[in-house]
């Protein structure tokens, strides 16, 4: 990629230098990319390079192997949503997690349009459960272009489709009623939006947080996992202080 223009989204930014930073944006057609941004920790660039943002991207490079030189135009700007508590930790955690969890270089497409979702919802309804419910499928989907998706269309035990109300930690396979009968405090539960679609109610909506975070935790965050997991604790912790 020596050089490339596109619209990208902001997921995470460090300085670099004296006064550069460097910059990973999720492109809908290149996935993850790096670039280092000269001036970028300036007073004009710092409301630019903000997560969630979505920027006009211009990514330069003599050779494959070299950190591209990025020039970023502000096309939507989320500063402001970034000043609400919810919002603010919502926009944070999507945007980290896609910078920690992806590797540079490789198109995710489906997870460009995911996470453009979610921070649509967050900005049409700050309120948190307008888009509670995007962030746990986004999550969802995030495991499953990795290569850890949930398989959550049969009982694991029974083999049946019908009533399923669990997943197993071992397999992350559905487990139905009846398939779980005795066993239900070594399962989680699986909240029913994720199967019909629709919103689900907060209890639903912190048991697919709970669901996603233990298979995020174990097979995409294992080599930042004490960093990540704190910032994901603070976002399930203000739900629940919201919820209460």
């Amino acid at each position: 990629m020596p050089s490339l223009t596109t619209t990208a989204i902001v997921c995470a930014v460090r300085h670099h230098g004296e006064h550069g930073a460097i910059a990973r944006l999720l492109t809908p057609d290149h996935g993850l990319l790096p670039g280092y941004v000269r001036g970028g920790r300036s007073r004009t660039m710092r409301p630019v390079l903000l997560p969630g943002n979505i920027v006009k991207a211009d990514f330069r490079a003599r050779t494959e192997d070299q950190l591209a030189g990025l020039t970023v135009e502000l096309a939507q700007s989320r500063a402001p949503l970034l000043a609400e508590p919810l919002p603010a930790v919502a926009i944070d955690w999507s945007c980290a997690l896609t910078a920690a969890a992806l590797p540079e270089g490789t198109p995710y497409p489906a997870l460009h349009q995911a996470l453009e979702a979610v921070l649509d919802a967050v900005e049409a309804a700050p309120a948190a459960r307008g888009w509670a419910v995007a962030l746990v499928r986004y999550e969802l989907l995030l495991l499953a272009e990795l290569g850890f998706g949930l398989d959550l269309t049969r009982c694991a035990a029974m083999g049946d489709a019908t009533d399923l109300a669990y997943v197993s930690p071992r397999s992350a396979a559905a487990v139905s009623r009846a398939g779980a009968f005795g066993y239900e405090n070594r399962l989680l539960p699986l909240p029913p939006f994720l199967l019909e679609g629709g919103m689900g109610d907060w209890t639903q909506i912190l048991d697919g947080l709970r669901l996603t975070g233990f298979f995020l935790e174990r097979s995409v965050l294992t080599d930042r996992r004490a960093d990540m997991l704190a910032a994901r604790e603070r976002l399930v912790d203000r739900l629940k202080r919201a919820v209460a």
